[in-house]
């Protein structure tokens, strides 16, 4: 029997939400959107943390997901951030993005009100029984300051709708756990955890690093799907330090900004209280990226 939610193994890319002067420049975004399917990437997922979603207002969240599905036209499919630390706005969200063509949702785990391992429960049955999108649960204490415990998610996981789970614990006991007792599809929350997971049976990532290089993260992902070890960890360790970077250096989306800014590939502009890299940052991140063949003074 396959996975559920196994249309969405690959590489999917958290994308950044390009600013100007303060506004969401939609310009820059079409051609983000064009960079990511002329790579070859699977699926794009806007309006996650990597995309600001904090401090996007109501009306531009809503605004993002439609554009993204409106740009892609069923060429690749969209799976937007429609989470909330409030089921009710969780739902219009979600409810909004089935109404404009997305293919899935990407749901955090309800943040900062810490719920018990029932409310996580009853959240996301909420939402897989109230819309018609397969649904992600996105699981990243680090950020939520709550873990949904695996047995929560074995429960979740008898509902319909439920397809896929973001592993962002760093626990690989907690992706087994879910990979032996589900039938969900895992996908990596971290670049960097990405052959580690695929190697316990997980079938991608969604990527921040993938904004930068997406042809190369997919190359990591088809030799481990592939079952070439040896091809996988080399990318593995080609990527290592873009990965490390990108979540090291200062808080995602900050580096990965940036990096795009010495690309050329977006403005670096960041909404409060995301803070520019201090001069000595930018540095560190630019040698990273000429050592990688990218950037300014990138070794050939």
């Amino acid at each position: 029997m396959g996975t559920k939610g196994g249309v969405f193994a690959g590489l999917s890319v958290a994308m950044v939400t390009p600013f100007k002067d303060g506004a969401i420049d939609y310009e820059l975004f079409a051609e983000q959107i064009e960079f990511q399917i002329a790579a070859g990437t699977h699926m794009l997922c806007p309006v996650g943390t990597t995309g600001e979603s904090p401090t996007l207002s109501h009306q531009e969240h809503d605004r993002v997901i439609a554009f993204v599905c409106e740009t892609v036209a069923g060429r690749i499919k969209v799976m937007p951030g429609t989470g909330s630390n409030s089921t009710s706005e969780a739902l219009r969200l979600t409810k909004f993005a089935e109404k404009v063509g997305a293919d899935a949702a990407l749901q955090v785990a309800p943040y900062y009100n810490k719920p018990t391992q029932q409310g996580f429960y009853e959240h996301f049955k909420c939402l897989a029984e109230n819309t018609g999108l397969p649904q992600c649960i996105y699981n990243i204490p680090g950020r939520t300051g709550k873990n949904i415990e695996p047995e929560t998610i074995f429960r979740l996981a008898e509902l319909e709708n439920i397809d896929l789970v973001k592993e962002a614990t760093g626990s690989l006991d907690q992706a087994s756990a879910i990979l032996t007792n589900t039938n969900l599809t895992v996908l990596s929350g971290d670049d960097s955890l990405t052959l580690p997971l695929m190697s316990v049976g997980a079938e991608g990532v969604i990527s921040v690093v993938g904004n930068i290089v997406p042809e190369d993260m997919s190359s990591l992902i088809q030799a481990c799907s592939a079952g070439n070890l040896v091809e996988a960890q080399r990318w593995h360790h080609r990527l290592f330090p873009l990965c490390r970077d990108m979540l090291g250096i200062a808080t995602n989306p900050i580096p990965v900004k940036t990096a795009m800014k010495i690309l050329g590939r977006d403005s670096g502009e960041l909404r409060l209280p995301m803070t520019p890299l201090a001069a000595t940052e930018e540095v560190a991140l630019n040698k990273t990226l000429a050592a990688y063949g990218l950037g300014q003074h990138a070794v050939v």
